[in-house]
């Protein structure tokens, strides 16, 4: 029986029913939102007080594709959204929603909800509700703004773990061994200077294709990042790989014969890589996608890389960016 996807902007009444996954477009900060317009609704479904939910949220849908906002802002929103809908129910009536009821809806996404909310996902979250609420207030279809009082409570996610330049060269002299070792594996080396130079993620290395890896100069070797959904197709990316990863390659093509991606094996496999590295070497944490990809990050930011570049690079919104460039910097800054 084939996946059903819950819709964006269900029309007013209905039922929802399960989806796969949320859209991973965040919307803007409350600060950067698109600005909330007074337009009139369309005069064949006025919304009042007593609507549902789920009319307000295809109301809303409609609003902002009149104001013209990006098809990526529209679609975060809507998965915001619809995860309070789920959460309330579709034919909950405007009126009912409280400011106590949104309190516990915001209380079931940090600690009921069995799936890790990160800090900027709840602020996020909490954002597209403010935004909604308030367009609902401005144009007079309720009384009170019930997400008004609630506060934006600041947080900050923690600096991520990154490998110092000692502990770099410690990892790669132990992918290195293994390389030459008795029981020659060249996949470790492959894969850390794959992720050292790059700073991909865990996702977009599963997905690379041997078609996507241009290795004939190993001193000009490059890695085309690319997405097979149109709406991800603005992270595609052309990225230098090292010279070290290019003349690693054959070895590795002439020991796992991969036949059409590079890694033909699970994500699960290539963490196991990682965390065996980990042990050999004694470095911990430090070692696995994430502290790889900001120690990219961090190598080319005191290299001289623009910060811009840096995000183009990692393939991250400006939005994204706002925070994780502060953390970028307070990670390669000088100490205070």
């Amino acid at each position: 029986m084939p996946n059903q996807q819950l819709a964006l902007f269900p029309p007013s009444g209905a039922k929802p029913k399960p989806r796969e996954t949320e859209p991973r477009d965040a919307p803007p900060s409350a600060a950067h939102a698109p600005p909330v317009e007074t337009s009139p609704l369309a005069a064949s479904a006025p919304l009042t007080a007593n609507s549902s939910l789920a009319a307000a949220i295809t109301a809303y849908h409609e609003q902002m594709k009149r104001q013209g906002w990006s098809h990526y802002t529209i679609q975060a929103f809507g998965g915001d959204l619809n995860i309070f809908r789920k959460w309330l129910g579709a034919n909950a009536a405007l009126n009912e929603i409280t400011t106590e009821t949104i309190s516990r809806f915001l209380n079931w996404l940090r600690y009921e909800r069995g799936v890790p909310c990160k800090p900027k996902s709840y602020q996020r979250r909490l954002t597209t509700l403010k935004v909604f609420f308030a367009w609902l207030k401005q144009t007079q279809v309720i009384a009170q703004d019930p997400a008004a009082p609630i506060a934006h409570i600041p947080v900050t996610s923690p600096l991520p773990e990154i490998l110092y330049d000692d502990q770099i060269a410690k990892l790669l002299d132990a992918t290195r061994a293994l390389l030459t070792a008795d029981k020659r594996d060249a996949r470790p080396l492959l894969l850390v200077t794959l992720l050292l130079s790059t700073g991909i993620k865990k996702s977009e290395a599963m997905a690379i294709r041997l078609s996507d890896i241009d290795a004939a100069d190993p001193k000009n070797a490059a890695l085309y990042i690319r997405y097979s959904e149109a709406k991800k197709r603005h992270k595609e990316r052309k990225l230098k790989l090292s010279s070290e990863f290019a003349t690693t390659l054959p070895r590795y093509l002439e020991q796992y014969h991969p036949k059409e991606h590079l890694f033909e094996c699970t994500a699960r496999n290539l963490e196991y890589v990682l965390a065996d590295l980990a042990k050999l070497t004694g470095l911990g944490d430090t070692v696995s996608f994430e502290s790889l990809r900001w120690t990219c990050a961090v190598q080319d930011y005191k290299n001289g890389m623009s910060e811009d570049h840096i995000r183009q690079k990692l393939g991250l919104s400006t939005i994204t960016w706002e925070e994780d460039s502060e953390r970028l910097k307070r990670l390669a800054g000088k100490p205070l």
